[in-house]
């Protein structure tokens, strides 16, 4: 074998190596992909199922949703999604994420489900920035804190006592962190206004959402 097909078998062995190689790594890259992305599917719905058990609807929750944008109320930004629960085709409760935008340290957010009727089934923390040892109770893990938004509604609950107990509300603030259950019970209570004022959209079937989309440009034509 002369010095040209050695170089030639080494050029193909390496070649042979490095598609090896490179295929190994595209098979590992996807099979990690696809654990992240379960993992992080069934983080959700743990989530979900915490404030809205999977006891009381037998829809696939993660695939009825729906896209929402507010900034008056819900302080998004950016598109959203909610998640809406019905058993056997019956509404049962809608989970979507609000902004508490004036926490002490930023933005607090929150995901908030509420049932058919209006009333919340329960309130979480997502994310936040809040003081440790302090603000940091509005988290579930913390305190009991966050359970007092549950079975609230608009109908059972006043303007009024939407406010911390400071002032003149109803909802206990934290010793020495006042600022962040403010932020938080005004959220929360943005959401339920949000619910009031769009209840109909959050609930509607997909066809519902087609027919109100070409109703709406049937209208626009001359």
């Amino acid at each position: 074998m002369n010095l040209r097909e050695k170089s030639l078998k080494s050029g193909l062995i390496l070649a042979l190596f490095a598609g090896i190689t490179t295929a190994l790594i595209a098979i590992v890259n996807t099979m990690t992909v696809d654990r992240i992305a379960a993992s992080q599917k069934a983080n959700l719905l743990d989530s979900l199922n915490q404030l809205v058990p999977v006891q009381r609807y037998n829809n696939d929750l993660l695939h009825d949703t729906l896209s929402i944008k507010d900034n008056t109320l819900l302080h998004l930004d950016h598109d959203e999604t909610a998640y809406r629960a019905r058993k056997n085709g019956e509404n049962v409760a809608v989970i979507f994420p609000v902004v508490a935008p004036d926490g002490y340290s930023g933005k607090i957010k929150l995901l908030v489900a509420i049932e058919e009727n209006g009333q919340l089934a329960g309130v979480r923390v997502l994310t936040h920035k809040e003081t440790a040892g302090l603000g940091d109770a509005i988290e579930k893990q913390k305190s009991n804190w966050i359970d007092s938004f549950n079975f609230r509604s608009l109908a059972n609950t006043t303007a009024q006592q939407w406010h911390v107990k400071k002032d003149n509300g109803m909802f206990d603030q934290f010793t020495g962190a006042t600022i962040t259950p403010r932020a938080v019970v005004k959220a929360v209570h943005n959401s339920l206004l949000y619910y009031q004022q769009h209840k109909n959209q959050l609930f509607a079937q997909p066809n519902d959402l087609i027919d109100d989309e070409s109703e709406q440009l049937l209208s626009q034509r001359p």
